[in-house]
């Protein structure tokens, strides 16, 4: 090993803050470590520093974190600091921790070591044998969101004999997972929860299980505190009972994965089991410019309950932040991507230098569109293209199929979605009689069911030509509506005969995420209502017609604030800061949820080393019209004197972000877009409350109030089976009705 005196060195190119954590004595140890400020660098010199300088075996040090990746970092680290391979170190994800745990000491426990880990399907495929075994309704207890809720309890510990219930459904989840359980174990398997969980159980009610793993390890390594369950959080607590040499290093104002079972509240548990605790901030950046950084302070000191820090960085002030205000979402779209080729073009950064961050996955589709259309590359992170998404190709395979019925590829995909007894056997026999037939296979099931006397009725018997019948009765009325039906109304039709809502949104986060997108695909059918169907699956398939680039290409890339952690770029765009989508309107009447929305955009905020670009909208595409939306409440935290001063000033009214042009770089082929509202004659007041007037989409409603704002009349509509609607009257083609 390296002489003492060279970890030293190694020791002095750290600040005073990291210094004082790696040099901490013993005890429990809470780190708070602000975006960008060496946490890594941190928990790896601790641990070369127990190793070297205090004399610990590496046997007796854990050091768990959240993901492979980070685990592989923190191991070469290591070695490269040790000058050797660390042997003995007990270092990974608290998964794989936990799996070797539950394999040496099986024999107290209801599995063999030799048990298999379930992935993802396996998880969800089991739960749906569960239900059939109860002989409960599949539509009614939908897999994936009982699935999450299965989950949801064992994070917090909970066996089927302890689900809480509440109402019938809880009373039907839990017997569901009791009987999920029974089949894991009969097959001797564990799903990624139970890793945690039997853990947990086995060193609660196993006191010398519990007391052999506590003695061992007598440094515990915490990486990503904030992200911690009750479950891992009850583990590292066990685990550190013999010696408490607990360090924990974390960042409340980071943790974003409340929906995944994270609580930040952990930090807090903390302090509160362990009274010794030496808190030891980390506040100087490494990543981002001060100007960056007082942006990204000014958004999370408004987050209660919190410890403050005060980000600070050696690489100077920097650029000013720039806030931009576009029309909607598609001029923002545009402006993002002239935006990268104008500073491409002009040499001031590289294309891979940029990162375009959002929300929702839904809201990649007018970004990838627009770069498309200006034939610049770009990677997505954390998704796939929104045309490749499962729930956008069934819908356009559908519409494929109505289009023509020839298209045996789109029958293949939606001949039995959602699930209607179609299965490969029924699928093979209804190919066999159209070769015989000489039909294609789509074509036959228009004859079977437009046709009450077609012999082919009779051909396929039994419940699969049932079904069969069926689905070929919905293809033939919506082929004999593709000509009067615009493509928005024929998707709905489509949407609403299937009752793909039911279907692809089971109540979990993901099931939210898939009807977003739906419905963002909605948004794009209703700019084809005079066009037609034909024009619009045209688009549909020159967009999604694109040759996937690797990970590694120099190009922009584009994602989720979520799927942004851990990242950083040069340049960053964060798109759609308006409230609904920024913060979620899932999140509105749920503090906590808020709070969450907050710390994404802060986590957002300081991906950023050198530029950041925040943009608004002042109107959403609403099915062929604009709708005014609100500015990101998160926006008006921010002073006015910390945006870049060509901006325009904001006003402070929340509804009101002043709109000038701003400055722009012309380069060869960059296309000029015009981001400012276009101009409105002067207009007066027309509809009053009372009055009835008609949509061309979501037909009649009563007018409940109507106001000016620049220069339009802004109205508020109920409209039955549809809801209240705040409609722009220059552009929503309302007639009124005596």
């Amino acid at each position: 090993m390296v002489a003492l005196h060279e970890i030293m060195n190694l020791l002095d190119t750290l600040n005073p803050q990291q210094q004082q954590a790696v040099h901490a004595g013993l005890g429990p140890i809470l780190v708070l470590a602000g975006p960008g400020s060496g946490k890594t660098r941190v928990l790896t010199h601790r641990i070369a520093y127990l190793i070297q300088d205090m004399g610990v075996r590496p046997y007796h040090i854990l050091a768990v974190t959240f993901t492979n990746k980070a685990a592989r970092e923190m191991e070469e680290r290591v070695a490269h600091l040790l000058d050797e391979q660390v042997r003995g170190l007990t270092l990974g994800t608290f998964h794989a921790v936990c799996a070797r745990i539950l394999r040496r000491e099986s024999e107290n426990l209801p599995f063999t070591s030799n048990f298999v880990i379930f992935d993802a399907d396996d998880q969800v495929n089991l739960v749906k044998r569960a239900i059939q075994d109860l002989n409960l309704d599949e539509k009614r207890y939908r897999p994936m969101g009982v699935h999450d809720a299965i989950s949801n309890a064992k994070n917090e510990l909970i066996l089927p004999d302890a689900f809480p219930i509440q109402n019938y459904r809880d009373e039907v989840i839990r017997r569901i997972y009791r009987r999920y359980q029974e089949l894991l174990l009969a097959s001797n398997g564990l799903d990624f929860d139970d890793l945690l969980l039997w853990t947990a159980h086995l060193l609660e009610n196993n006191p010398v299980v519990c007391e052999k793993y506590a003695r061992r390890y007598e440094h515990i390594l915490v990486d990503e505190f904030q992200d911690t369950n009750m479950a891992q959080y009850t583990l590292m607590r066990q685990l550190a009972s013999a010696h408490e040499n607990i360090f924990a290093v974390g960042d409340m104002d980071q943790s974003i994965y409340r929906w995944r079972g994270a609580d930040y509240r952990n930090l807090l548990r903390f302090e509160k089991d362990f009274p010794s605790t030496q808190v030891i901030l980390l506040e100087q950046n490494y990543r981002s410019t001060q100007a960056i950084l007082d942006v990204a302070m000014a958004v999370i000191d408004r987050h209660p309950s919190r410890i403050p820090k005060h980000l600070f960085t050696d690489r100077g002030q920097g650029q000013k932040v720039t806030l931009h205000e576009v029309y909607d979402d598609r001029v923002e779209a545009s402006f993002v991507v002239d935006t990268i080729a104008s500073l491409v073009g002009s040499q001031q950064a590289e294309a891979g230098d940029f990162a375009v961050m959002y929300r929702t996955n839904a809201q990649s589709r007018l970004l990838e569109e627009a770069f498309l259309h200006a034939g610049l590359p770009y990677k997505l992170v954390g998704a796939q293209r929104f045309y490749g998404r499962r729930e956008i190709k069934d819908v356009i395979a559908f519409l494929r199929l109505v289009h023509n019925s020839k298209d045996e590829i789109s029958l293949t995909r939606v001949i039995n979605v959602p699930p209607r007894t179609i299965g490969e056997k029924t699928y093979l026999a209804l190919r066999t009689l159209a070769t015989q037939s000489a039909l294609a296979p789509g074509m036959l099931l228009l004859e079977m069911g437009s046709n009450p006397t077609s012999p082919y009725r009779e051909a396929i018997p039994g419940r699969a030509g049932a079904a069969l019948v069926h689905f070929g009765s919905l293809l033939a009325r919506w082929v004999s509506q593709k000509d009067s039906l615009p493509p928005l109304s024929l998707m709905d039709r489509i949407l609403e005969d299937t009752d793909y809502h039911t279907y692809i949104d089971d109540g979990s986060e993901e099931g939210n995420d898939r009807w977003e997108n739906i419905m963002e695909l909605r948004r794009l059918a209703a700019e084809y209502q005079e066009q037609g169907l034909e024009a619009f699956l045209e688009q549909v398939a020159l967009v999604s017609d694109q040759d996937t680039l690797e990970a590694n290409a120099n190009v922009p890339t584009l994602l989720t604030l979520h799927a942004a952690k851990g990242l950083e770029f040069p340049v960053v765009f964060i798109v759609g800061l308006n409230d609904g989508t920024l913060p979620h309107s899932r999140s509105f009447d749920d503090p906590e949820a808020m709070m969450e929305e907050r710390r994404l955009l802060y986590v957002g905020i300081t991906r950023s080393k050198d530029r950041l670009y925040l943009i608004t909208d002042q109107n959403r595409s609403s099915y062929g019209f604009s709708e005014p939306i609100e500015p990101s409440r998160f926006l008006m935290d921010i002073p006015d004197n910390l945006f870049d001063e060509r901006q325009p000033q904001r006003s402070r009214r929340r509804a009101a972000l002043t709109t000038d042009r701003p400055e722009r770089w012309h380069i060869p082929g960059a296309r000029a877009v015009d981001d400012r509202t276009p101009g409105k004659p002067s207009v007066q007041q027309r509809y009053q409350p009372g009055g009835r007037v008609r949509h061309p989409t979501w037909g009649e409603g009563m007018v409940l109030n109507s106001r000016m704002q620049d220069n339009d009349e802004i109205v508020d509509i109920f409209f039955e089976g549809v809801g209240l609607k705040k409609v722009a009257a220059s552009l929503a083609r309302l007639e009124s009705l005596p």
